[in-house]
């Protein structure tokens, strides 16, 4: 806590923390994307004969399929075969956590978009004339696209789950204040710029290549081994980088990988699968909309003594990563604060709808928006500013967590005081008051928007990774991990681990694709884990390699007890450099024929989580972090603007602060575009109307903020990031949830009589309801 230093020693202890981070190293991807030279599935040089894809997918949401004529698409000159559930020599199920989720449908369609057949031409164009003229005959039956409906029809995924912490029932019978309602938070399409696609290629002795724009390589090769009825070893899958993911392509890239590969399978010939954007949006899940009621009970002094929520999550029609994302939900439904009464549960439901999947975050943000619109209802009743009961209840070091992990290093209260007094919140608040004072047609708003996000995968089994690293005759390097880079940065982060364990330059580096032959058996490039999974065993391998090379410098340079260290591409010894380099050091082990390839393998220690009693510790370490949010509403138009967005964030010892704070920043506005702008909307039939991005609004240039400052949180680190550099990914993205609340507070100033609703995104009609309504 910073209460007792001046702002002025604050500013400068959190500039020096700013300019003592490793200066930033480029993202090496950045030069070959800004020529257009970077390599995406899209990319790929295609074998002379191969043949396109396209998706022929269901007109209707739910309903039995009375009759299917491929005979007008089939007649089409150019189109080879057309294939179906009936061509599967395997299993037609691609479920991952649940296998209820067919490759193609058989008898019934579940969903507007569910895939029912392939059909394979000489060209794209070709396939799509052939789309058209399939003739299809369903017979429909009743469609469910919200959650309460799903509930109310008992129709689940799986049994619902809860945690709970003390006794809240009780503990309400002791509460000051007590105050329930209900909140809704919609869906958000992932819109990454690469749409989803693969190709596959065979090989020889019936092996197939493929090449997917994937977040989880080993989950599209064991899923396409099981539908082909075929060893793993048959299946090779390769990722050189996606443009762009964010949970879109944990799970949701399989299917057009085992389709490619299925006709690849039969054809003996390659296919390239790439969907186009409108096939994309209608095909594909998006984040889960989430219809959730609370019950807060609160003391005189704003303490919040219990908490109880139920949470309605719209899976779709498969469980799809459904479970998982609603268990991160429960574990981040308290969000930064300490709750001594907790009982929160969940329930998968499911609808009509595409399933629903990944999205940044992974179910914490539909968690933390409940408990933040619960603050505010209370804040709002009893006639206080919400951030007296946010700043009341922060977490504090040895607090309990709901499942039962108990904070350590916690850094909430330090966030929140840093961000408080450096960025001078009494001015600020000062301000919007002055403001508001003066202007009729104008109203600003301020919130708080504290973050606590958990980093591992819940699911233990999960938190492993394995890197593979060469050394070159000629002092080169090359690595591989499971690590899928994406946007994120994540290989110029492994090339940085090795540059300083053999203190070489990192042009000398190479990251190869990632690749299921070189490093197999992985988990997915997802929940903020990638850098610290593969980064220590990145690191483990490099130091592997490290001992083995020091015992040759010894040899060489005939010493015993000295220190060897390399500096610099040279041998030294106690601290002063040696004759001999790094190069030659290498060709000194060649000739000693020491290895000098590694395979390293790393499984985060101490984590552990019994889902049968709801308790243990999930999570390696916590991120933290303070943003301020101010926002100016137009009054006649319900329109508004985002004048600035304070940030304190818990970065530990960054490796890249470039990285990092580009990843703080695009977090940050996707999350207010869920907040205010990205608007799912499906019809009672379940079609998507939010179909195109005329329909469908995401931040541009114009609406994001007007400032964003980010400042480093002066932190220790922790030991179980890597190299204490804590991940970024997801964490910053729950910040933008404060505009949702900073919107709502400039609502207030025009409006005093507006009745405070949690439905979320705030859209401009929206706005212009709350600002006139009675």
């Amino acid at each position: 806590m910073h209460k007792n230093k001046s702002k002025n020693t604050l500013n400068s202890e959190l500039d020096a923390v700013s300019k003592s981070l490793k200066k930033s190293i480029k993202n090496r991807d950045s030069y070959t994307h800004v020529r257009g030279e970077s390599l995406y599935v899209d990319d790929v040089n295609i074998r002379q004969g191969t043949f396109h894809a396209v998706v022929f997918d269901s007109p209707k949401a739910h309903g039995k399929i009375k009759s299917i004529d491929y005979s007008k698409a089939e007649a089409l000159e150019g189109v080879q075969r057309i294939f179906t559930y009936k061509d599967i020599p395997g299993k037609n199920e691609i479920g991952g956590i649940i296998a209820d989720e067919p490759l193609f449908a058989e008898d019934e369609v579940h969903f507007w978009g569910m895939p029912i057949a392939l059909i394979v031409a000489e060209t794209e164009f070709i396939a799509r004339k052939a789309r058209e003229l399939i003739d299809i005959d369903i017979e429909e039956l009743p469609v469910i696209t919200t959650a309460k409906d799903a509930k109310a029809k008992g129709s689940l995924i799986n049994k619902p789950r809860s945690f709970s912490l003390g006794d809240a029932e009780e503990a309400f019978k002791n509460c000051d204040y007590i105050f329930e309602g209900e909140t809704f938070s919609n869906g958000q399409e992932h819109l990454y710029i690469e749409s989803q696609g693969a190709y596959a290629e065979p090989m020889e002795n019936g092996h197939i290549k493929i090449t997917s724009s994937t977040q989880g390589p080993t989950a599209v090769q064991a899923t396409t081994a099981r539908v082909l009825g075929v060893a793993m070893h048959k299946i090779e899958v390769d990722v050189t980088r996606l443009g762009g993911g964010f949970g879109g392509k944990e799970d949701q890239a399989t299917p057009w990988a085992v389709m490619a590969a299925l006709a690849t399978f039969h054809l003996n010939q390659s296919v390239k699968l790439v969907l186009n954007r409108h096939d994309d949006l209608r095909m594909t899940g998006k984040r889960h909309p989430y219809e959730s009621t609370y019950k807060i009970g609160l003391s005189k002094d704003l303490k919040i003594l219990a908490y109880q929520a139920e949470f309605l999550q719209n899976a779709g029609a498969a469980a799809d990563l459904s479970p998982a994302v609603a268990e991160r939900t429960l574990f981040h439904a308290t969000n930064s604060y300490f709750v001594p009464n907790v009982n929160v549960s969940v329930a998968s439901c499911k609808t009509n709808l595409p399933p629903n999947t990944a999205f940044r975050g992974f179910g914490g943000p539909q968690g933390m928006f409940v408990i933040e619109s619960a603050i505010a209802k209370a804040a709002h009743e009893i006639g206080v500013s919400p951030r007296q009961i946010q700043e009341a209840n922060l977490l504090g070091e040895n607090d309990s967590f709901s499942y039962g992990q108990i904070a350590k290093l916690v850094e909430a209260k330090n966030s929140w005081h840093s961000a408080k007094d450096v960025f001078d919140i009494e001015t600020l608040e000062q301000e919007v008051e002055n403001f508001n004072k003066t202007n009729s047609s104008f109203k600003k708003g301020i919130a708080f928007m504290p973050i606590c996000f958990g980093i591992s995968f819940t699911n233990t089994p999960m938190n492993h990774a394995r890197a593979l690293v060469h050394i070159y005759l000629d002092g080169s390097v090359g690595i591989s991990t499971a690590a899928v880079e994406m946007g994120q940065g994540v290989n110029t982060k492994m090339m940085q681990i090795a540059a300083d364990v053999f203190s070489i330059p990192i042009e000398k580096i190479k990251i190869e694709t990632t690749n299921t032959t070189r490093v197999a058996n992985t988990s997915p490039s997802a929940a903020s884990s990638t850098a610290d999974l593969n980064g220590k065993a990145t690191l483990k391998a490099c130091k592997a390699l490290l001992e083995r090379l020091k015992k040759v410098a010894k040899e060489e340079l005939k010493t015993k007890n000295e220190d060897i260290t390399l500096r610099y591409e040279f041998v030294h010894i106690n601290n002063k450099k040696s004759e001999l380099s790094w190069t030659e050091l290498i060709s000194k082990a060649m000739l000693k024929r020491v290895a000098l390839t590694e395979n390293a393998h790393y499984a985060t220690p101490e984590i552990h989580f019994d889902k049968t009693k709801e308790k243990g510790h999930p999570f390696a370490y916590h991120v933290y972090g303070t943003s301020i949010i101010t926002t100016t509403v137009d009054c006649m138009r319900g329109t508004y603007e985002f004048d600035s967005v304070k940030i304190v964030h818990d970065y530990g010892k960054s490796m890249s602060e470039g990285i990092d704070l580009g990843q703080v920043e695009g977090a940050l506005v996707q999350g207010i575009g869920w907040m205010t702008m990205e608007e799912i909307a499906y019809n009672h039939e379940g079609k998507l109307l939010s179909n195109a991005l005329s329909t469908y609004k995401i931040p541009d240039i114009f609406s994001v903020p007007k400032r964003v400052e980010t400042l480093p949180l002066q932190t220790k680190g922790h030991n179980l990031a890597i190299l204490k550099s804590k991940a970024v990914g997801e964490p910053p993205l729950m910040y933008g949830i404060g505009a949702y609340f900073a919107i709502q507070n400039a609502i207030k100033a025009f409006n005093p009589k507006y009745d405070m609703k949690f439905h979320a995104p705030m859209t401009p009609e929206k706005v212009l309801m709350g600002l006139y309504g009675k």
